[in-house]
């Protein structure tokens, strides 16, 4: 499996930020650590394992980034006002420099001009920064597979609300999405996974109202609920991936 570091100043927040890519060839996936986590998390918890048949045959090309948690939904003493528009930063980060960097390198790689899109994957916290680059720029995402997420802003910003916290919450903004806005129709060309467990550690009700806007806003997606033995941790985050890495490539 081909591997490579990389670290580059991000003019956008200011400072180096680091990655990690694997593989030669293929569909490029942006990997989104848990909560407070690294570049560095996907290989160190095995993940590259379970990703492996994807990326030693030239299917997917992973792009493991660092998160900014702890300057943002972690910091729950820092002021939410100055955390929720560094966090706003970071997605600037994502899009306007690593996406076009991940794109530049696919397109060497393998002549990817653009379509088909991005992936966007994560776990727990990781999965709820995913779901939220993917409903709010389809234009660059075009799959999603969100494991053990919350889709509240609430869980990193608490009562606070200002119109940033909004567009960062998709339980919110999307209830609020006109049935006729163009980005339902553009969700329904894409695929997305928004998958939960029962069991220990798990926070299966955000899923649940989710799943319950979407169905309203004829918003397709495979929400998925697995069983009260599944704990919000690695062992199942493997199996969740192997089960439907498979059908979101196809």
């Amino acid at each position: 499996m081909e591997m490579n570091y990389y670290k580059m100043y991000s003019p956008v927040l200011g400072r180096d930020m680091e990655c990690k890519v694997y593989g030669h060839k293929g569909r490029p996936v942006l990997f989104i650590p848990c909560q407070d986590g690294r570049f560095y998390d996907f290989e160190n918890f095995h993940m590259t394992k379970t990703w492996a048949p994807w990326i030693d045959s030239g299917q997917v090309m992973i792009f493991s980034i660092d998160t900014l948690d702890q300057e943002t939904w972690s910091n729950q003493s820092g002021d939410p006002y100055w955390r929720i528009r560094r966090y706003e930063q970071w997605l600037d980060y994502i899009t306007d420099e690593m996406v076009p960097f991940m794109r530049s390198m696919v397109n060497e790689r393998n002549g990817w001009s653009g379509y088909p899109g991005i992936m966007a994957a994560g776990c727990s916290l990781g999965a709820t920064h995913a779901a939220n680059l993917y409903f709010r720029r389809p234009d660059l995402f075009d799959r999603l597979m969100a494991l053990s997420g919350v889709y509240s802003a609430e869980f990193g910003f608490g009562s606070y609300m200002d119109e940033v916290v909004y567009r960062n919450s998709p339980i919110h903004y999307l209830s609020n999405m006109p049935e006729n806005h163009p980005f339902i129709d553009l969700y329904n060309r894409k695929k997305a996974v928004i998958c939960v467990g029962q069991g220990p550690w798990e926070l299966p009700d955000s899923t649940r109202k989710l799943d319950a806007i979407l169905k309203w806003k004829h918003i397709d997606a495979w929400v998925d609920y697995w069983g009260y033995d599944c704990s919000h941790d690695w062992p199942w985050w493997h199996k969740q991936t192997a089960y439907f890495v498979p059908w979101l490539l196809g």
